[in-house]
This record gives structure tokens, C-alpha cells and sequence, in this order.
């Protein structure tokens, strides 16, 4: 599912097995250990990208932290992103935080 955040124009965040991969490939450790109370400013552009590069091949770390300085702050990034991956992790076939057996 796709979570948008507006920026210089409305970005999707998506965060999907590629995604999170390419999280841990940057950050050099599993995303389950991620504490985003804790996590680096690094850390968290990292994140954002990840979640955005599937839409902008063009983006980078430092584009995505010049876009959130310039269009938008952290903590309303940081909201969308908790949200985003919150779902990524209860998955798909949930309705009101029950899991939904697939047919």
C-alpha cells in the first residue's frame, strides 16, 4: 500500500520487502532493531528513501533530507513513515487489528 506525503509535489511511501531490504543493506543492520525514538537523522532520511525510491530512481539520502527541509518538517514525515511501516508489518489481510484468513 502506498502512503502519500507531499513534499515538492505528493510522494508515495511504500515500504515493501525491497524497500525494507534496501533500508538494512544502508543502515547496516535489521530493520526490526530500528527504534525510530532513537533511530539517526541518517537514519531516517535512509528510511524515507527507501520507502520513495521505487517511484524516483533519482533520489538519494541527501535529496530526500533537502526535500523535508524545504517542503516539509520531520515530525509530520515522521508520522506518515510510522504509519507506513506499522502497516508493512501487520500486513496486508488485517481489518480492525485482526488477522483475515486468506481464501
Amino acid at each position: 500500500m502506498y502512503h502519500p506525503i507531499e513534499l515538492d509535489k505528493v510522494r508515495n511511501l511504500r515500504y515493501g520487502m525491497r524497500a525494507l531490504s534496501m533500508a538494512e543493506d544502508q543502515m547496516g543492520k535489521p530493520i526490526a532493531s530500528l527504534d525510530l525514538n532513537n533511530a539517526t537523522i541518517k537514519e531516517i532520511a535512509i528510511l524515507i528513501w527507501c520507502g520513495l525510491a521505487h517511484e524516483d530512481k533519482e533520489l538519494d539520502v541527501n535529496k530526500v533530507m533537502d526535500l523535508i527541509d524545504e517542503y516539509s518538517d520531520l515530525p509530520t514525515v515522521m508520522e506518515t513513515v510510522g504509519k507506513a511501516l506499522t502497516e508493512a508489518f501487520a500486513g496486508k489481510n488485517q481489518k480492525n487489528g485482526q488477522k483475515v484468513a486468506r481464501k
